[in-house]
């Protein structure tokens, strides 16, 4: 049985920001997003094509965005007073995008998933200090579980002792969701004498053994004499 893929368009309105987004996904990733200011989709990949104008024309996505409001407008006061708010938990997870190394340019990635409404701000800290240079957010994209999820990223150079943090806040909350990054610590490696001086005593243990059971062979002969004392008891001489 072929797989099964799920192509979806979602429009969201909402009072919080962004109060407008309409995208393209595809199982849960992000093809294209609509420009509303420039009436374009943008695509979320630059090796994907532009998707044709005629598919879908501003006009139809203006009306979809009115009934969009007028359906929030009318609809969310009265939902307010007899439903209770679905808001999701947000999970947040950070890792960098290249192997990290001490003393090098890495990014750090915070994948931020479960999350609804889509509206939240995500902050960074450096060793307890906000962090705002090299920061970017993406955009919330829908997934087939009527959640989002959103990335931000942070460039950094990690250095010993850093401690990253990346703050996940919901708008009109003030409880956040944080999540720590610290660089790992390179391996120490014994130094070159030490290793010379473990192995040249390993070897000496070795050698020392193998010259003890030579001289306890070389004491014995085939009469079963050890010593010079015969192993039947008594006294022989050991010369014929």
């Amino acid at each position: 049985e072929p797989p099964t893929h799920l192509l979806a368009e979602v429009l969201t309105c909402q009072r919080d920001t962004p109060s407008l987004d309409l995208s393209l996904t595809l199982d849960g990733q992000r093809l294209y997003g609509f420009d509303f200011p420039g009436s374009r989709w943008l695509p979320a990949l630059p090796d994907l094509p532009p998707l044709p104008p005629d598919l879908e024309t501003p006009a139809e996505l203006r009306l979809d965005v009115k009934l969009c409001q007028d359906v929030l407008g009318w609809l969310g006061p009265q939902a307010s007073r007899v439903l209770p708010e679905a808001r999701g938990t947000p999970v947040a997870q950070v890792f960098p995008a290249l192997p990290p190394a001490l003393g090098e340019a890495n990014t750090l990635v915070c994948l931020v998933e479960n999350v609804f409404p889509p509206a939240l701000d995500i902050t960074w800290t450096r060793g307890g200090v906000p962090v705002t240079q090299g920061v970017t957010q993406g955009p919330f994209t829908p997934t087939p579980e009527l959640t989002f999820w959103t990335l931000s990223h942070l460039e950094v150079t990690p250095e010993r002792g850093d401690v990253f943090a990346c703050l996940v806040t919901p708008q009109g909350y003030n409880t956040s969701v944080v999540t720590y990054w610290v660089p790992p610590e390179p391996l120490e490696v014994p130094e070159l004498p030490m290793v010379l001086c473990g192995a040249a005593m390993a070897l000496g243990g070795v050698l020392g053994l193998l010259g003890l059971s030579l001289l306890l062979l070389s004491r014995t002969d085939p009469q079963g004499t050890f010593w010079g004392i015969p192993r039947g008891g008594g006294r022989r001489s050991l010369k014929s």
